[in-house]
């Protein structure tokens, strides 16, 4: 398995924050924008984005709630902020909500054990300004005015980011849906052994954005905002980020490149986008050891990720000893994705999700929360965040979807 990881990435290169129009929003996107996302522009009315931080605000669950509950979710699809033909669309969220409905794993069939949390806050500027900088926040802002006279503007050199009328304030949303899910974990931690596992169903996704700007579809660092908030708010000092998109989380990366405290490990393909995410690159000064990069060859396929996980990724978070663990769930790698090619299955997703529940038990009292990052096949990302979910509430897959994944390589089952 060593072998497959010694391969290395060139860096890439941060381009600078840009604005330029390209293209007019529909009147039928619109309309299909305000009718789904009613619920959560109710979410962001009224709350100030320049709050001061007030952990019982970001609380939205009785302590009640939270005994019997195996699974915390918030979801924040950002409907208003698409791109016709793009793939990171805003299909994604509402296609998972529906394959959770259709496959019995929502708080309607599973009641106490499943609870979405609706009624959340956006993070504050604070918030955000912990990983970005107050430069970009405010320069990100105003461009909103352009960006609902002209449509959809650009907000990134390379040209894959983009940002429509309502990406400021639906992205300060989904940071604020990790913020949520800390805060109500760690207060189930207080309660007793077994505390719910959190997810982040949210877009647009975090973990290419650098601290001095947008990257790679991505707005927010939602992961390193919450990780940073954590720390700040509830005293976890040590905090471990698992990042198995199969591309290289780089702006993560970057926010906690020289912090000690910060572990972060990420499982990439190598030689795709952004072409950072070296295995030489260990973090410097105080931070240098506590960042890993396993750059694994394209088709490494379900084993070489096992082998990863049981051989590294579990023995390092074992030495480190957070006091949580936040994971970048990136399903971009499976079979039927169309940006890259580590042809992973549900079963692996199931795999980690399993495994670094019973690792968070083991280490850290069971403090877990997934943020959701890329995945582009609306069906395998559908089907893998289900096998999360299924992984998450002890269960094993289908055979059916066992027999699914088998078939993706022309395997019997």
């Amino acid at each position: 398995m060593l072998p497959l990881l010694r391969h290395c990435c060139a860096f890439g290169i941060h381009h600078p924050l840009i604005w330029r129009s390209i293209l007019q929003t529909s009147a039928r996107e619109r309309k299909q924008i305000r009718s789904w996302g009613a619920q959560c522009s109710a979410n962001y009315e009224g709350a100030s984005v320049s709050e001061k931080d007030n952990p019982l605000q970001k609380l939205a669950l009785p302590d009640n709630s939270l005994l019997d509950a195996r699974i915390l979710y918030c979801t924040s699809p950002a409907l208003g902020h698409n791109k016709e033909a793009h793939p990171e669309s805003n299909k994604r969220v509402p296609a998972i909500v529906e394959a959770l409905e259709k496959l019995e794993l929502n708080h309607k069939h599973r009641g106490s054990q499943v609870l979405e949390i609706q009624n959340f806050n956006p993070a504050s500027l604070d918030d955000v300004a912990r990983v970005h900088s107050r430069s970009y926040i405010t320069g990100l802002e105003k461009a909103m005015s352009t960006a609902s006279e002209e449509g959809l503007i650009l907000i990134e050199g390379t040209g894959p980011t983009y940002a429509t009328e309502t990406t400021f304030r639906e992205s300060l949303l989904s940071a604020g849906a990790g913020i949520t899910l800390v805060n109500s974990v760690v207060a189930a931690s207080k309660l007793g052994p077994n505390p719910p596992l959190g997810f982040a169903l949210v877009r647009p996704p975090g973990h290419h954005a650098v601290p001095q700007g947008p990257m790679g579809f991505c707005v927010f660092g939602n992961i390193a905002v919450a990780a940073r908030y954590a720390q700040h708010q509830h005293g976890l000092k040590r905090v471990m980020i698992i990042d198995f998109d199969v591309h290289h989380g780089n702006g993560t990366s970057d926010a906690f490149y020289d912090d000690p405290d910060i572990f972060f490990l990420s499982t990439h393909q190598f030689g795709s986008y952004p072409g950072t995410g070296k295995i030489d690159q260990v973090g410097q000064g105080d931070g240098e050891g506590t960042t890993l990069n396993l750059p694994l060859p394209g088709g490494a396929g379900d084993y070489a990720m096992r082998c990863a996980f049981d051989e590294i990724i579990a023995p390092s978070a074992q030495r480190f000893k957070p006091d949580i663990i936040l994971v970048s769930a990136g399903y971009d790698a499976h079979a039927l994705d169309p940006l890259a090619g580590l042809q992973f299955t549900t079963g692996t997703f199931h795999m980690l999700a399993s495994n670094i529940r019973r690792l968070a038990k083991e280490i850290c009292g069971g403090r877990c929360i997934f943020f959701l990052e890329g995945g582009y096949n609306l069906q395998s990302l559908s089907s893998s965040v289900a096998d999360t979910f299924r992984a998450f509430l002890d269960e094993p897959m289908p055979r059916s979807a066992v027999r699914r994944s088998g078939d993706v390589f022309g395997r019997a089952d």
